[in-house]
């Protein structure tokens, strides 16, 4: 269980951090996503920050167990919410795909992070 728990940590820690970069860059494509689920300008860097923050915790919580729950559980949360703003966007599953794959993800991360 140990390898699987520093690859989903690895996976979703990357992940997050790719995405993290499109919102700490302003990337148009990211911005305009962003602002169809209602996201105000203002708080684009602080979701990227959460984001980072949690890929940072994963990353280090593998040698540091309370803190990779704590960042699995809130990844885990963050992309929820993400897919919950999708769907209340009315985005097609198309759109929601990406944020369900990185809940799953992170999901299964904090799984296996409380289980250790």
């Amino acid at each position: 269980m140990t390898i699987a728990l520093w690859i989903f940590s690895v996976l979703i820690g990357l992940a997050s951090t790719m995405s993290s970069m499109g919102k700490f860059t302003k990337m148009e494509q990211t911005v305009a996503t962003l602002k169809s689920v209602g996201v105000k300008d203002s708080q684009i860097l602080a979701l990227g920050a959460l984001e980072l923050a949690g890929a940072l915790g994963l990353l280090v919580g593998i040698w540091v167990p309370l803190l990779g729950q704590a960042a699995a559980i809130g990844l885990t949360v963050y992309f929820a919410g993400a897919v919950v703003a999708h769907s209340r966007a009315g985005h097609p599953f198309k759109q929601i795909m990406p944020a369900t794959v990185l809940l799953v993800v992170s999901l299964l991360t904090a799984i296996f992070q409380l289980t250790r």
